[in-house]
């Protein structure tokens, strides 16, 4: 006979690999997700594109007609 520990395992838990991993390893935290602050979004990453090419037109158009 085989000793071998008793393993609890989950439904999600459908990889051979997962399974033999203890539960807390699988565990989310949700305390750590909630508590923490988003960055502000970079809104104007548009606007920077814009001004770019449109720098990079002109200057190509202008170079062509002088």
């Amino acid at each position: 006979m085989r000793n071998r520990p008793l393993v609890l395992t989950t439904e999600s838990a459908r990889h051979p690999f997962r399974k033999m991993l203890p539960p807390h390893v699988l565990r989310v935290a949700e305390g750590n997700a909630a508590g923490r602050r988003k960055r502000p979004v970079d809104d104007d990453s548009d606007w920077k594109l814009f001004a770019l090419s449109f720098c990079a037109f002109f200057t190509a158009f202008y170079s062509f007609i002088f």
